[in-house]
Order: C-alpha cells, then sequence, then structure tokens
C-alpha cells in the first residue's frame, strides 16, 4: 500500500518559499504474494522434458545353440570400429576377410552416413539382402559414440545391426591409424 508523507520539511522563517517536497513509501508485500504465486503456478503447470529412447533387442543371456543363427556372408557385413577422438574405422566384411580398406572417418552427414547409404544401396543391389552392421566399440571410444552410431543408423533406416566385442586384431587396426 502506498503512502504520501505530507508533513512539513522544517520551520525555517524567512527564506524562500519552497514547495514541500513528500517522500512516498510503497508496500511491496502483495508484490511479493503474486510473484511467488506465479512462480508456483509455472513450476505446477509446465511439463519437464521427457527423455527421448531408442528400443535396443538385446539377446537372451542364455547361451543359443548354433544351429539357431543365421550365417551371414562377409560380402554383406559392415563392420564399425569406435575409436578415441570421436573417430570410427569402418571396412566391409570382417575382420581377415576385409572386402575394403579400412577407412578412418568421422560422425556426421558427410562421414558414417554418406557411407551406410552407399553401402547399403550397393549390398541391396548385389545380393538383394539387407545390409549388417556390426558396431565394436573400443575402450577409448565414449558412450556418445555408441549413441551416435546408433542414430546414424536410425537414420539411415538400417534395422540390422548388432552391437559386438571388439577383437584384437581390430584394436591392433586402430593403433596403426592412431585413433586408440
Amino acid at each position: 500500500m502506498a503512502e504520501l508523507d505530507t508533513s512539513g520539511g522544517g520551520g525555517k522563517k524567512g527564506g524562500k518559499v519552497r514547495s514541500k517536497k513528500q517522500s512516498t513509501r510503497i508496500d511491496l508485500t502483495a508484490m511479493v504474494d503474486l510473484a511467488f504465486l506465479l512462480v508456483t503456478f509455472f513450476m505446477l503447470t509446465t511439463t519437464l522434458s521427457k527423455p527421448k529412447a531408442m528400443d535396443l533387442a538385446m539377446p537372451d543371456k542364455d547361451e543359443k545353440n548354433p544351429k539357431e543363427q543365421l550365417p551371414v556372408k562377409a560380402s554383406q557385413t559392415l563392420t564399425v570400429l569406435l575409436g578415441s577422438n570421436n573417430k570410427l574405422e569402418w571396412f566391409m566384411g570382417v575382420p581377415g576377410e576385409s572386402l575394403t580398406p579400412p577407412t578412418v572417418d568421422n560422425y556426421g552427414k558427410d562421414g558414417i552416413r554418406k557411407v551406410l547409404v552407399e553401402q547399403s544401396a550397393k549390398v541391396k543391389q548385389t545380393t538383394g539382402k539387407d545390409i549388417l552392421v556390426l558396431v565394436k566399440p573400443s575402450e577409448k571410444s565414449v558412450y556418445k559414440n555408441v549413441v551416435d552410431m546408433l542414430d546414424e543408423l536410425h537414420i539411415t533406416n538400417i534395422t540390422a545391426y548388432a552391437i559386438v566385442d571388439i577383437t584384437p586384431e581390430e584394436i591392433g587396426l586402430l593403433k596403426r591409424d592412431n585413433i586408440f
């Protein structure tokens, strides 16, 4: 509530006549109450961002019969090795039977996404089947790299992929190219 002080300024006689200076005092209690009510209202009515999650099908922990596993040709397999410093290395085939030389690349539309689109189209054209991507994270790769790779697979509509352990031979490839 606002108040005006209308008391006189002093009792000096003889001097210039001046207008009285009125001091104001504003009570801000109601304003503070209103601010807390607004803060409470917006805190209770806003929705928090919901986490986005990707479905990931993992195999059972029970050991499967080898006869139940489907054989996959090296010609339709793309192996991606995740290294350090947000770099990766890819080659067609499996270690020891690589059909293309190992190539160091990065993430993004001009990196692994372009490779996934090209190789997927090539495999589809030659074999008539979908490509299988083997993602092999190393000790030096970070969790973000695995998520980025899964995002790239999702963007390029590749549904057949597996996250598997990296072999010592593949670690040697990463060390050779200075991304381990």
